[in-house]
């Protein structure tokens, strides 16, 4: 009977702790749901309190600043250098000729080649060794520079000067005393004028046929034009039917200067004192204005004579074969010769008729 008693106190104490619990559980979830911040909470700190070890922080990045100012520094110094040195290449190579560059180099080579005396300190041939070493870099550089700027200029002349220093062959022996009559092309001897519907066509000027034809017992003509030869050479055989023209230069025998082909005489292997050109742009397009003679462009006026009125002077000169041109040119001032010639020949009989009446009055 006891036996009973024990086991209905022993399950009634286990059923009284068993509804103890499940009113503790639903105490819970009640009050979880009742104040849903205190839940919150609780999980959260149930959480974290199940984690055994704090998740890691971020790491700190290490600030780069200091290596990306000096990389920056060093690119931005860099280019400056690059852009100054080429700039001042650039300045020399405008405003200084080679052989002025090689001469202000000589300081620069010195002070690269420099050597302390044997009897200076340590401290002064250490500071000469240093700065020796600072101005070797210097001075290769402007040697480097010098080596190719010559190699440049060498090449740029094949281009910019004459094809050869000598463009006429030497003249013959018994023809020393001839001169020779250099002429232009373009509106000097004929014109050449385009137009949409028919293209290129190339006119002949008044007189030229007799102009080439006479002086060509008194002169050695030669034509010199900045044309290409494919152009100079058909033009002059279509030009000169009976073989007056003696020789034919063209855009390679020219000189290249600021965008321009000028006409260098000194090249011609003939005597200066000897030469004159015969140009509607004769001082805009030669070396030696002093040979010069200036005469009227031609623009297919119908009624042009300027070769015909031309010729009187030119054979003056061939008959009279003056010691240097370049002095009876240089007497015109730049004038219309032409014009001028004619004033002076008038003067010059007027005398000549003066002297002779004044002669036959003293005779009498």
């Amino acid at each position: 009977m006891s036996s009973i008693v024990l086991r209905s106190r022993t399950i009634s104490n286990n059923f009284s702790s068993k509804i103890i619990s499940q009113r503790g559980l639903c105490s819970g979830v009640v009050s979880s749901s009742s104040d849903p911040s205190k839940g919150t909470t609780i999980s959260s700190q149930s959480i974290l309190s199940d984690q055994s070890t704090p998740p890691p922080l971020a790491p700190e990045v290490a600030p780069q600043v200091s290596g990306g100012k000096i990389w920056s520094f060093v690119k931005y110094g860099l280019i400056a250098g690059v852009t100054g040195t080429t700039g001042y290449a650039g300045y020399l190579s405008y405003k200084c000729s080679c052989e002025e560059v090689d001469h202000k180099a000589k300081a620069l080579r010195a002070a690269a080649s420099y050597t302390p005396s044997e009897d200076a300190s340590a401290i002064d041939k250490y500071g000469g060794l240093l700065y020796s070493a600072a101005m070797t870099v210097p001075a290769k550089a402007l040697e480097s520079y010098l080596d190719l700027r010559r190699l440049v200029e060498e090449h740029l002349l094949e281009y910019t000067e004459p094809t050869s220093d000598k463009l006429l062959p030497d003249l013959h022996p018994l023809e020393q005393h001839v001169f020779t009559l250099v002429l232009d092309l373009n509106e000097t001897l004929l014109y050449t004028d385009w137009k949409r519907e028919r293209g290129w066509r190339t006119f002949k000027r008044p007189g030229v046929d007799a102009f080439l034809e006479h002086l060509a017992k008194f002169y050695e003509i030669v034509v010199y034009s900045d044309q290409m030869n494919m152009y100079v050479d058909p033009v002059c055989e279509r030009l000169d039917t009976k073989h007056c023209i003696r020789y034919r230069l063209s855009r390679g025998a020219t000189n290249y200067q600021d965008g321009k082909h000028y006409r260098d005489l000194s090249k011609l292997n003939r005597d200066p004192a000897k030469i004159l050109y015969v140009s509607a742009h004769a001082f805009d397009s030669s070396l030696q204005p002093e040979n010069c003679v200036p005469i009227k462009p031609y623009k297919l006026e119908t009624d042009d004579t300027a070769l015909l009125d031309l010729i009187p002077f030119l054979e003056y000169v061939a008959r009279n074969s003056p010691a240097d041109i370049r002095q009876v040119l240089q007497s015109y001032e730049r004038k219309d010769i032409t014009k001028e010639f004619l004033e002076r020949s008038k003067e010059y009989q007027r005398r000549v008729q003066e002297q002779k009446q004044q002669g036959r009055l003293w005779r009498r």
